[in-house]
C-alpha cells in the first residue's frame, strides 16, 4: 500500500464524524454535540436566492478578496459592530471560518514554527496547524476558562508565530473580558508575532456581557488577525461563508493562498450573506433570547449535585465544557451515552483536554423542548456511566 502523507498522518482525526456514526447506529439519538444552530437564514438571504443569477457574470470566477458590494457592507459591519477600521488592513471573503483560519496559518508560519493555542482549543485550528508543518503549542487555562496570562507569557519563544483567542469561545462558551485580550494584543506586538482571534459566536452572548474586537485597539493593525462566520448567527453552515480581517503587509501571502485554494467564495452564497446582513443582528437576537432560555435550563441540570460532574459557567456560543467525574475517557463516556442512553455530546479529548474526563455540551441545534429532553437523558446517562 502506497502510504499518505506523514505530515496528514500526525493530524487528530475529526471527532465529529464518528460521533454522527453512533448516532445513526442508535436511532432516536438526540444530539447534543455538534455546534450548530436549530434555525434557517433570514428571508432576505432567501430572496436574494430567488434572485441569482442576476448577472452573466454571477456564473464566472469573483474577485479573490469577495464581491465589492458583500465586502463594502462587511467593512461597515465592522466599523459599527466592531468599532474595526480598516485603514492598514485588508478583508478576505472566505468559505467559512475554518478556511479563513488556515489561509492566516499558512501566511504567517514556516514549517517549525509554533503556534500558542490555550487549551481546550477548537479541534479544527489544532489540526490546521498541524497541516501546515507547524507546532501547535498548547497553554493551560484557568479552571473557569479563562485565559492564564502567564502561561501564555511563559510559552512564547523565538519560533512562535501567533497565539489564537477564541471569545466567546468554542468549547467553554467563556467570554474574555476586554482587559485580558488587550494584554494578549499587546504581548503580539511586543514579541513581534500576530494575535490571530476567532469571532465566530460574537453575536451569542448572555448576562449582558460585552463583546470585544482586539482589532479595534488602536496600533493592532499590523499584527491582528480576525476571524468571522455566518454559519452561527445567520443558520448558513451549509453556504460556506465567512470573512478575515487581515494586516494589509499579508495581503500577498493571503491573495495566493486563497487563489490556489479557492479562487473566490461562492457568488451564490456571497449574495445570499449580503442579503442576511441586511436583516442583521435583529434577525439573531430573539433566536439568542430563545437559547438563554435552554441555556439556563441545561445550567441548573448538569449543576444537581446528583450529576458526576463539574460545569463551567458560561457566559457566550452555546456550549458547556463539562468535567465528568469518570476514571473512563471522554470517547468511551460519549459511545457508552449515546448506546446506553441515547444522547450524544463532543468528547473532550478533541479540544485537548485529555487530563481528565470531559465533554462538550452543545444546546444550540435543538428546539427548547427538543433540548429538554435531551439534558434529561443526558443528566440520567452521566449517573450511570461514570
Amino acid at each position: 500500500m502506497i502510504e499518505q502523507s506523514k505530515r496528514l498522518a500526525a493530524v487528530q482525526t475529526p471527532v465529529i464524524p464518528f460521533v454522527i456514526r453512533w448516532i445513526e447506529e442508535t436511532p432516536g439519538t438526540i444530539s447534543l454535540g455538534q455546534g450548530l444552530v436549530s434555525y434557517g437564514p433570514p428571508q432576505q438571504a432567501l430572496d436574494a436566492l430567488k434572485r441569482f443569477p442576476e448577472a452573466p457574470d454571477d456564473h464566472k470566477y469573483g474577485p479573490g478578496e469577495g464581491l465589492p458590494e458583500f465586502v463594502a457592507a462587511l467593512e461597515a459591519k465592522l466599523l459599527r459592530e466592531n468599532q474595526t477600521r480598516m485603514t492598514g488592513r485588508r478583508l478576505f471573503v472566505t468559505a467559512g471560518g475554518n478556511l479563513a483560519f488556515m489561509n492566516a496559518v499558512l501566511a504567517i508560519a514556516d514549517p517549525g514554527d509554533e503556534v500558542i493555542l490555550p487549551v481546550p482549543f477548537y479541534f479544527n485550528h489544532e489540526m490546521a496547524i498541524v497541516m501546515a508543518n507547524c507546532r501547535p503549542v498548547p497553554v493551560r487555562t484557568q479552571p473557569n476558562g479563562q485565559l492564564d496570562l502567564d502561561a501564555i507569557r511563559a510559552a512564547v519563544t523565538p519560533r512562535t508565530r501567533a497565539i489564537v483567542t477564541v471569545s466567546p469561545n468554542n468549547p467553554t462558551g467563556a467570554m474574555y473580558p476586554e482587559a485580558a485580550l488587550r494584554e494578549v494584543n499587546a504581548l503580539c506586538a511586543h514579541h513581534g508575532i500576530f494575535h490571530i482571534h476567532d469571532e465566530a459566536y460574537e453575536y451569542f452572548t448572555y448576562d449582558d456581557q460585552p463583546h470585544f474586537s482586539p482589532a479595534s485597539i488602536a496600533g493592532s493593525e499590523p499584527h491582528t488577525v480576525a476571524l468571522y462566520s455566518f454559519s452561527k448567527a445567520y443558520g448558513f453552515a451549509s453556504w460556506r461563508i465567512g470573512y478575515m480581517v487581515i494586516p494589509e503587509g499579508l495581503w500577498d501571502a493571503v491573495n495566493k493562498i486563497q487563489d490556489t485554494m479557492l479562487i473566490c467564495a461562492p457568488t451564490v452564497s456571497q449574495r445570499a450573506a449580503l442579503g442576511a446582513l441586511e436583516a442583521g443582528r435583529a434577525y439573531v437576537r430573539p433566536h439568542v433570547a430563545q437559547l438563554a432560555r435552554t441555556r439556563h435550563v441545561l445550567f441548573n441540570a448538569l449543576n444537581d449535585p446528583a450529576v458526576p460532574c463539574d460545569v463551567m459557567h458560561a457566559q457566550g456560543a452555546f456550549f458547556f465544557f463539562i468535567r465528568v467525574h469518570s476514571s473512563h475517557t471522554s470517547m468511551v463516556v460519549t459511545e457508552r451515552l449515546v448506546r446506553e442512553h441515547r444522547v450524544a455530546v463532543t468528547p473532550g479529548s478533541a479540544f485537548g483536554a485529555t487530563e481528565g474526563c470531559y465533554a462538550r455540551v452543545s444546546f444550540g441545534a435543538l428546539d427548547h423542548d427538543t433540548a429538554a429532553e435531551g439534558i434529561g437523558r443526558l443528566v440520567e446517562g452521566l449517573k450511570h456511566v461514570s
